[in-house]
């Protein structure tokens, strides 16, 4: 953060920024049998993935949070109480993947709904959190216009809800939406620079966990399921899919096989998407 300060003011107009997000799952992938797994509970910063142990693991964890509230967002000049900043980021952590309701959130911190917005911004400019925005075409549709709000990282994520290990997170409210949370950062790490990336609900309960639009032509919509036995998604998916006319609809999964259902529905786990060349292009 000290760098991009200094870069700013001096190299106005003569700079690129890059962002390096934590590992991957495809750059995990080899290092042990439950790779994938292992990135799921403990994110993908590296000294809590190569930790000894989940009790190292967790333990850097909630260090990284504790000092990055009292030290490093105070250094970069947000004047903002650790502690309130600190329930704020948890609270978050508690609607992952939810629709962002600023009032509820400021009742519960006793903030304005603006202060509420200033928080998300300062979250969301540090890369803490990700703000995934509505699907904004079709006009005629009833669309939900809230984004819904990411704790990017899925260690962290754990940590900030005190959650050890894998056992602990199997039997917590929040492991359809971590997964899901995991996934879409996955994905949102290799899109090119010129796509789009998006959400799909209308207030008649279509839905489309993931929408990109790689040009006026391609449009993906994916729908993310933690299930084994029953992929196929629900009729709100195929409704989403007609209103913004995917050329291509997929459904992710937790297995390791991909087929066909129908209705021109792909199901996949998340290393195969990640392969296809649409992915792996930049222009």
């Amino acid at each position: 953060m000290d760098l991009l300060q200094q870069s700013a003011e001096s190299l106005a107009g003569r700079i690129a920024y890059q962002e390096l997000g934590p590992f991957s799952v495809t750059e995990v992938e080899g290092t042990s049998a439950d790779a994938a797994e292992r990135l799921w509970v403990r994110g993908g910063f590296p000294e809590s993935f190569l930790a000894r142990s989940e009790a190292d693991s967790f333990r850097w964890r909630r260090t990284f949070i504790r000092t990055y509230l009292e030290r490093d967002v105070p250094a970069l000049g947000p004047r903002i109480p650790a502690e309130t900043l600190g329930r704020f980021w948890q609270m978050l952590a508690h609607n992952q993947g939810q629709m962002l309701n600023a009032a509820q959130l400021a009742g519960s911190l006793g903030v304005s709904g603006q202060t509420i917005a200033r928080y998300l911004d300062i979250m969301v400019d540090l890369l803490l959190v990700r703000r995934l925005p509505p699907w904004a075409g079709n006009a005629g549709k009833r669309l939900v216009r809230s984004p819904k709000v990411y704790v990017r990282d899925s260690g962290l994520l754990h940590a900030l809800l005190r959650i050890r290990d894998e056992e602990e997170l199997l039997g917590h409210p929040v492991v359809g939406s971590s997964w899901e949370g995991m996934l879409i950062e996955n994905i949102l790490q290799r899109l090119p620079e010129a796509a789009a990336a998006s959400f799909y609900r209308t207030a008649d309960g279509a839905e489309i966990d993931l929408v990109i639009e790689f040009n006026h032509r391609t449009t993906w919509a994916i729908e993310i399921k933690r299930s084994l036995s029953s992929p196929r998604p629900r009729q709100g998916f195929f409704l989403g899919c007609e209103a913004i006319s995917a050329s291509r609809r997929i459904v992710l999964y937790p297995g390791s096989e991909a087929y066909p259902i129908k209705d021109d529905v792909e199901v996949m786990p998340l290393q195969r998407l990640l392969q296809d060349e649409l992915l792996n292009q930049s222009y």
